[in-house]
């Protein structure tokens, strides 16, 4: 199997590509890449933060894959430095993806209920029709409401996930809201043919930079490894989990990521138990 993960390469604070190559790869999957954006961190808390915008450079990469003949078992795209990266994003779907390929997007845009730097609402608008292309989708809450044209919820009301996924579900498209925080428990929500889904595990207080990357790299690959969409969420869900426990309890500046590295063995014992069943 060969994934193609399109995303920024944040040099500093763990997300991204710099999550999405080790992990994926772990997976024991290959794991070709496709920058579209250098910085020195990641736009989370951090101030002065250089970046470079790579759309330049993407037309000459895609002519010398088209050369190689390469083409891609799964396409998995997460930040997007601008409009025109999501054009080219479905471009790349529709000239490099194989026939019964799985196009994964997670539509990096947002967090706390407001969207990151640099993004607007015509943002929204575009990443919501390549989101109408995926065979999955992988937002966070604020992310979700914004694809569903949902207001945020404040503090003291519950998230309508279910509502949220099935404004977003279609026969072709399947939603997974990730971090829904309720009560003592944080729950990811998914679509299913006839309905709605829900995984839930303990929730750690505060916030994690990089957790939602985490996720949607082992997601991939472990649908990449062979696994239900069902079983492939709680692989990732529970490899997400431990790490955002293992970073609480070392404690530390949280911007810099979650210490997955420390947690990844135990997710691929997990994966291998699970193939013996």
């Amino acid at each position: 199997m060969r994934v193609l993960a399109i995303n920024d390469i944040s040099c500093v604070g763990k997300c991204s590509l710099t999550v999405a190559l080790p992990v994926v790869s772990a997976c024991g999957v290959t794991c070709d890449v496709l920058p579209t954006a250098l910085l020195s961190t990641h736009t989370g808390g951090f101030e002065g933060y250089t970046f470079r915008d790579l759309s330049d450079e993407i037309p000459a990469v895609l002519k010398h894959w088209e050369s190689l003949g390469l083409t891609f078992d799964f396409i998995y795209s997460g930040y997007l430095g601008n409009v025109s990266q999501i054009e080219t994003v479905r471009e790349i779907k529709r000239r490099f993806l194989k026939r019964n390929g799985k196009f994964i997007v997670d539509p990096v845009m947002g967090d706390g209920g407001k969207l990151y730097a640099h993004f607007d609402f015509h943002f929204v608008e575009k990443m919501r029709v390549l989101c109408e292309e995926a065979d999955f989708i992988l937002p966070n809450v604020t992310e979700a409401c914004l694809l569903a044209g949902e207001n945020y919820p404040l503090s003291i009301e519950p998230l309508p996930a279910e509502k949220i996924v099935g404004i977003l579900r279609s026969p072709h498209t399947c939603p997974i809201v990730t971090g829904v925080e309720e009560g003592e428990e944080n729950a990811v929500y998914y679509g299913e043919a006839n309905g709605v889904s829900r995984y839930a595990l303990p929730h750690a207080k505060g916030f994690f930079h990089g957790a939602g990357d985490v996720f949607a790299a082992a997601f991939t690959g472990c649908l990449a490894r062979g696994k239900s969409k069902k079983k492939a969420i709680e692989l990732a869900a529970n490899f997400t989990t431990a790490a955002i426990f293992r970073t609480a309890k070392a404690g530390g500046d949280s911007r810099y990521g979650l210490l997955f590295e420390e947690e990844i063995f135990n997710f691929l014992k997990e994966l291998a138990e699970d193939e013996k069943e």
